[in-house]
């Protein structure tokens, strides 16, 4: 949310922030209003207040407002994508099947209801296969299965951690899908109308074989062969076309397989966290602006790619316990390259890694002349970082 107030003040915009909790978490001067995003009326709601303070359009700022942000745009007759649309973007066996159905490649799935008779179910299953949560994002609740043997287990494993998923339907289903090899990459990318227009593909190039599969490196520009770049934007139109998505913000997960790109995950968002601080557009327009500027129907320069060469590295969580304190962060900061080193995480703060924990640590932004010396520059300001913990007692009484 502070990106896109950061955002607003820039453009001269005035923002009505709508968030969970008895009272709303806003900046000085900006309205928060309250709302419960599962209630079957906060659409209508948050329209009437729209109405009340002369808003002019509504942006979601994660996966657990892109539905109410929907209604909002259909109430209001705002651009908008179809409910149905973006309920696929936050549903991987929903997205599974829409793809699909509309041809795409796709890995072979299934998916698992915990409350039935698990051995049935799981018969036939093929290895490697990726066992996730149906809702989740960030890579929590991802876990790869290697065998029969582990599987029961994993399986039972993934539907504790999706027991937190928002709605009942998402907490008793789990789906399994055929591991994918190759190369990882992440596309940014703007709907204008239902064209994909690509703002930035990230190469991932840390391998993420599992059994967890936490992100750490995004680079871009990406070093794929022009037209494998094509293939990648190709398959993530197909995807947004697949799934009824026509406007806003589009971040994708794609696998390189063989000559060819299949979709992991397409969802309407931006990336999360700060990942996004190093992109600028334009005339120094960042991510945020330009999303804010195509909601209320200001985006009217025609959308580039980026093309200076920067990327950041989303520190990882090494184990579980209590963090006293990150060491090395100086000698970080004056590697050459390395814009910023953000420690996110307060000493104090419990650490949970994946596949359970759903946050990191901090945030490593790096900028150079090629990707390859931002690559470097990341990799380099990791090895001074030491992340210092202390083990987590846990005392019973009885």
């Amino acid at each position: 949310m502070a990106a896109y107030c950061a955002a607003a003040d820039a453009l001269g915009i005035r923002l009505v922030v709508a968030t969970e909790g008895v009272r709303p978490l806003v900046p000085p001067g900006v309205l928060g209003v309250r709302v419960a995003l599962e209630a079957p009326d906060a659409g209508r709601m948050l329209a009437d207040v729209a109405r009340a303070h002369s808003v002019s359009g509504v942006v979601a700022t994660d996966d657990a407002t892109v539905e109410v942000a929907c209604a909002v745009g259909r109430e209001l007759g705002w651009r908008h994508n179809p409910p149905e649309s973006v309920q696929l973007s936050r549903r991987k066996d929903l997205a599974r099947r829409a793809l699909r159905l509309h041809g795409a490649p796709t890995p072979e799935f299934r998916v698992v209801d915990v409350t039935r008779n698990l051995l049935r179910q799981l018969e036939q299953v093929r290895f490697p296969c990726v066992v996730k949560p149906v809702a989740l994002s960030g890579s929590r609740g991802v876990i790869r299965c290697d065998g029969p043997a582990q599987l029961e287990g994993t399986v039972r494993r993934v539907a504790r951690i999706a027991a937190h998923s928002a709605a009942p339907a998402e907490r008793t289903k789990v789906l399994i899908e055929q591991f994918l090899p190759g190369r990882e990459v992440a596309v940014e990318a703007m709907l204008v109308g239902g064209k994909l227009n690509v703002l930035a593909v990230f190469d991932k190039p840390e391998p993420l074989d599992g059994p967890y599969f936490e992100e750490t490196y995004y680079v871009t520009p990406s070093r794929l062969e022009p037209d494998m770049l094509n293939a990648v934007a190709h398959r993530a139109q197909e995807a947004v076309r697949a799934y009824g998505l026509v406007e806003g913000p589009v971040h994708a997960e794609l696998r390189v397989v063989d000559g060819d790109a299949t979709v992991i995950e397409v969802a309407a968002r931006t990336i999360g966290g700060d990942c996004a601080r190093m992109l600028r557009f334009g005339s120094g327009r960042t991510l945020e602006q330009l999303v804010l500027l195509h909601a209320i129907g200001g985006l009217d320069a025609p959308l580039r790619a980026v093309e200076e060469a920067v990327g950041v590295l989303m520190l990882p969580t090494p184990s579980a316990g209590t963090l006293r304190r990150v060491e090395g962060v100086l000698d970080a900061r004056q590697v050459p390259g390395v814009e910023e080193v953000v420690i996110a995480v307060r000493e104090g703060y419990e650490l949970v890694p994946l596949p359970e924990g759903s946050s990191y640590l901090g945030f490593v932004f790096a900028r150079g002349p090629t990707p390859a010396a931002v690559e470097r520059a990341l990799r380099d300001a990791h090895a001074k970082l030491r992340i210092v913990t202390a083990p987590r007692w846990r005392i019973e009484t009885g």
